[in-house]
């Protein structure tokens, strides 16, 4: 026989709201020509080192999973020798 539960009290309703939900702020669209060569390869470069760090990460936790894909791209590279 299981114990008898306690009942709960009946849920409060629930107030109707007037206004929308709130959004998130809209953000400022940047346009292109606004953005100098400069700015877009610092971005591009910091992006690269980042996406380097992480690969390089990803190869120190998953050691065996880094020498497949080593191997692999080897492999690649030498069916597509010029």
């Amino acid at each position: 026989m299981q114990p008898k539960q306690p009942k709960r009290p009946a849920r409060p309703e629930r107030p109707e709201r007037s206004e929308p939900p709130a959004r998130w702020p809209e953000r400022p669209v940047q346009r292109p020509e606004q953005e100098t060569d400069a700015q877009r390869r610092r971005r591009r470069a910091q992006f690269l080192r980042e996406l380097t760090e992480a690969r390089e990460l990803r190869d120190r936790v998953q050691p065996r999973r880094a020498k497949v894909a080593r191997l692999r791209h080897a492999m690649r590279m030498r069916t597509f020798r010029w």
